[in-house]
């Protein structure tokens, strides 16, 4: 009898243990299925935004002004920063002015801002988020310097004269890099708002700092794709259902021609391609845990050659040869992948090269197109003036603009993404 009764329970126990092993997520949670979105069982295709200074805003008011410019333009995901960090000697410069900051450092460890010019500004975008059926991205931290990277992890834990690559390596850095991430997971990993986290954005060997010689696959050592690896598994362990993504820009590690090209009759090998950056973007999209791809296009800025007299080379022309190359690796892959940030200077340049670049996503069947940047108008906040940092201020009620902001009343490169996101919407059922 104990026999029949012991059987019995283990049969039992299997099927529950083999029921949470299949459990399906909770209802809002977009999940990354035969590489294509499911959200609550139909396909989820979209055009997005990026708005990195959208919880540096300290008006509840144009928050909700700026989501709701956003669902009117068919929006349905957000890319911001989940991180925002400052020295000890920046504090009493960042309480006059109102800057947003979630980390504070004065020592090689940081102190966790959660107070009403902390982490409450985006508990508060996150919130507002889900009433307008907008999704956000959020990225851990920054590959720049910018608003507190990981440069200031490098500085503050293995000190000066370190190249950019230890942030990878140093194992204080990575117990540091995860305590925050376990801070910013736990505080919304039950949200049906997070779209997914992002571990970086755009990693590379180098950054503000040089890069060490024994970062890139090129060297043999993967040492991004590891870090990519080890820092994935461990958000898995802390959230089973929110997605996972790199972040990163997209660079390949390529062999031979393929990872140059020819000018002026010399071949020139590419950094895009010939794994200098540290990525291998065909190796890190098979990881486990990164649930989908994203990379980004500035050729315009990647490469001084390009549009000059006697090239056959355009930024148009290139940038089509790396959606493409995009979209096959991710279809070998079986996963989504997105177009995450690109931009070009100048309206005109917007006006001529956008629409090919956006027909070419949609035909490749990309889940998302998300444009750098968003550009939002009428903001009310200290008068519509006000300088947040660096460069960054709001200008007659305009957001920041760093010359790629796309805002309304562009009305020729704004419908060109209002109408994707028409042709995403109708991709969604």
């Amino acid at each position: 009898m104990r026999s029949f009764l012991s059987l019995i329970l283990l049969t039992f126990l299997g099927v529950v243990l083999s029921q949470g092993n299949d459990a399906r997520p909770p209802l809002g949670f977009v999940q990354s299925k035969n590489g294509k979105f499911v959200l609550n069982g139909k396909l989820f295709n979209f055009v997005g935004a990026n708005s990195y200074w959208l919880p540096l805003l300290t008006s509840k008011e144009d928050v909700h002004t700026t989501f709701k410019e956003m669902q009117g333009a068919g929006v349905k995901v957000l890319r911001t920063w989940g991180f925002n960090a400052i020295n000890g000697s920046e504090l009493a410069g960042a309480l006059e002015s109102g800057l947003t900051y979630y980390q504070l450092w004065n020592s090689t460890d940081w102190t966790l801002n959660e107070g009403p010019q902390g982490l409450k500004r985006l508990d508060y975008v996150v919130d507002t988020a889900g009433q307008y059926g907008i999704k956000i991205i959020l990225a851990f931290t920054n590959n720049w310097v910018g608003y507190g990277g990981a440069e200031l992890y490098i500085n503050w834990i293995a000190g000066a004269g370190k190249t950019h690559d230890v942030f990878y390596s140093d194992p204080a850095i990575t117990k540091s890099y995860q305590k925050y991430v376990k801070a910013i997971v736990n505080r919304y990993k039950n949200s049906p708002n997070i779209f997914a986290w992002e571990l970086m954005n755009e990693a590379r060997c180098l950054g503000d700092l040089p890069s060490g010689p024994n970062c890139a696959p090129a060297s043999g050592t993967p040492l991004l794709s590891k870090w990519y690896k080890a820092q994935s598994d461990y958000v898995r362990s802390l959230d089973p259902n929110h997605m996972i993504t790199t972040g990163g820009e997209g660079h390949f590690f390529w062999q031979g021609e393929n990872a140059g090209y020819y000018y002026d009759g010399n071949f020139v090998s590419d950094y895009n391609f010939n794994g200098q950056a540290g990525e291998d973007f065909d190796a890190d999209l098979a990881l486990e845990n990164i649930d989908f791809a994203t990379y980004h296009i500035y050729p315009e800025y990647w490469y001084s050659n390009l549009n000059h007299p006697g090239t056959n080379w355009t930024v148009k022309d290139w940038g089509l040869k790396w959606i493409q190359a995009h979209a096959d690796a991710a279809a070998k892959a079986g996963k989504p992948v997105i177009l995450e940030e690109f931009g070009v200077s100048g309206l005109q340049n917007k006006t001529d090269i956008y629409p090919a670049w956006v027909d070419l996503a949609l035909k490749t069947k990309h889940a998302g197109i998300l444009p750098w940047q968003f550009g939002q108008l009428g903001l009310k906040e200290s008068g519509g003036n006000r300088v947040i940092k660096y460069a960054d201020l709001l200008v007659d009620g305009a957001s920041p603009n760093d010359g790629l902001a796309i805002y309304r009343n562009q009305t020729t490169v704004w419908n060109i993404f209002k109408n994707a996101a028409k042709v995403q919407e109708g991709r969604s059922k």
